[in-house]
């Protein structure tokens, strides 16, 4: 089911942002659409909402139908109690697409969204056409042994422990988020209007446990990448584009997996691509999802 929302004030003209929710999965999804053509799905990570993307939407949705969903738990979706392992997000975004009346999509991830994308590509090859991931690991498959020499980030650790983080910060909201948002573009910033939205909504406990519940569902998440890898791999094409700090470990762990798979890094780049390098990052995506 969809519920249609507002069209919002600073959208192209030619190509409004409509804000929907969807149900979906026993949820209800906050979604972003813009403009007509080949549906392109946008999904982000930690601490981003759909609006990551908004440097690039505007373009993409000149030539493609841009779906860019909240996750379950982040920015005006259900906060939900459970479900927050790649499995059972990618079984959101079937819905999202169920809804929206699309059978295939391009997928473009980050982040914690590249667990969800590249599960969903491996159990339903039918459904995702072309597969973009950046800036993020996937579970324990091997490539990443450099990149985890002395340890996992700092974060991993502290938002995995149950009840933890989400007591600690309480009232801090804004200054931990702000440190995500320096250090992912390497102090350069993002927009303040997008700053301000990240921020809300990640403010409050039941926000932040949401958040972090991410973290916590980790291993199963690595557990479910594993048993699909088992089964096969990736047959349709796939870009892989690294930045600071991940670089080129998520291709290396895709490059066993993958069987069409393309490996770029964006130099002088930080980790939130999108805000950071948005017209590097069109230079990449414009070209590759217009190939059939």
């Amino acid at each position: 089911m969809v519920t249609k929302g507002d069209h919002l004030e600073d959208s192209l003209p030619t190509s409004p942002i409509m804000l929907t929710r969807i149900a979906t999965n026993g949820i209800e999804a906050s979604v972003a659409t813009a403009g007509t053509g080949p549906p392109v799905v946008l999904l982000h990570g930690f601490p981003h909402t759909w609006q990551l993307w908004r440097e690039v939407i505007g373009p993409l949705a000149m030539r493609h139908r841009v779906i860019a969903p909240d996750l379950r738990g982040f920015g005006a979706s259900t906060r939900a109690v459970d479900g927050y392992d790649a499995g059972t997000l990618a079984a959101d975004l079937e819905g999202i697409l169920d809804a929206l009346g699309e059978p295939t999509a391009a997928v473009v991830a980050i982040d914690a969204g590249v667990p969800a994308a590249t599960l969903l590509a491996l159990r339903r090859p039918d459904r995702v056409r072309r597969l973009v991931v950046m800036e993020s690991l996937l579970g324990s498959l091997p490539g990443a042994e450099d990149f985890l020499a002395a340890g996992p980030p700092w974060w991993f650790g502290f938002h995995a422990v149950p009840g933890l983080a989400e007591t600690v910060l309480i009232g801090h909201e804004a200054q931990y988020i702000d440190w995500f948002l320096q250090a992912g573009t390497r102090g350069r910033g993002v927009p303040p209007e997008i700053r301000d939205a990240f921020i809300a909504a990640y403010t409050g406990s039941e926000a932040l446990r949401c958040a972090f519940s991410y973290y916590r569902a980790l291993p199963a998440s690595a557990r479910q990448l594993d048993d699909a890898v088992a089964r096969g791999g990736l047959a349709m094409p796939t870009l892989a584009i690294g930045a600071h700090p991940v670089g080129a470990t998520l291709e290396r762990q895709l490059r066993p997996v993958a069987s069409d798979l393309t490996g770029h890094l964006i130099p002088d780049c930080g980790h939130i691509i999108p805000l950071d390098r948005p017209q590097e990052l069109l230079d990449l995506l414009v070209p590759f999802l217009a190939l059939s």
